[in-house]
């Protein structure tokens, strides 16, 4: 997808991130729409149905996890990336952007450049997209959910079954924090008690097995893939 097709929608109550921000995305060739309150981007997203929604936590009218939560109910966006933008020390509201159904979180202030490069980063799953035959391209990494393969630069590597589920489960949304407690009920379900030294001891062997900096940890939360 080029990014001239992409589209952005920017929420925010400052004049100043919509106007500074915005000009950053629309220079690198991105749609950008905007909003200044959670009602607003609400209607909005349902109207124009963007690809990435880049959502201020704290707004008037609707606050940005109640907006997050109302838009995560639409079934056409289900697809739709959104990112929280909260202030620097602010755990509760990225704990809560999460259950909200937020795919991730940029910290305030950040510079626009940096900004840009996280958005490039969160759009690449419009690139690598699942095919119909239930293959996952990812960088340099493909997943056969079909026939549980997993080939990396050419190499076919075999994985023990849960392994497998867990990149999958990584891999159907790069970029995506999956929090602990949801990879466990994903994974492992009700098969069998498990804690929370299971997820590390599997992130682990992935890690040593497709490389460190794919999988990244988010202190206190949980992990994402990377490509």
């Amino acid at each position: 997808m080029k990014k001239k097709d992409i589209l952005i929608l920017l929420v925010d109550d400052e004049p100043d991130i919509l106007e500074i921000v915005g000009y950053n995305l629309s220079s690198e060739g991105y749609q950008v729409i905007t909003a200044s309150n959670g009602a607003d981007a609400v209607k909005l997203a349902k109207k124009r149905e963007p690809h990435l929604i880049i959502l201020d936590v704290m707004m008037p009218e609707m606050d940005g996890i109640e907006a997050c939560e109302q838009i995560r109910k639409m079934p056409d966006l289900e697809n739709t990336i959104i990112t929280f933008l909260t202030a620097r020390g602010e755990d509760y509201s990225q704990m809560a952007g999460f259950d909200a159904g937020a795919d991730d979180y940029i910290t305030k202030p950040i510079k626009p450049k940096v900004l840009v490069s996280k958005v490039k980063a969160l759009l690449r799953r419009f690139r690598d997209s699942e095919t119909s035959d239930g293959i996952l391209k990812l960088g340099d990494i493909i997943i056969n959910r079909e026939e549980y393969k997993v080939i990396q630069n050419g190499n076919e590597m075999s994985l023990p079954r849960k392994e497998f589920e867990l990149l999958s489960l990584l891999a159907s949304k790069p970029g995506k924090v999956f929090q602990r407690e949801d990879i466990l009920d994903m994974v492992w379900g009700n098969d069998i008690v498990v804690g929370g030294r299971t997820i590390d001891v599997h992130i682990r062997k992935l890690r040593e097995k497709i490389g460190d900096d794919k999988i990244k940890t988010v202190k206190g939360v949980g992990y994402k893939l990377v490509v």
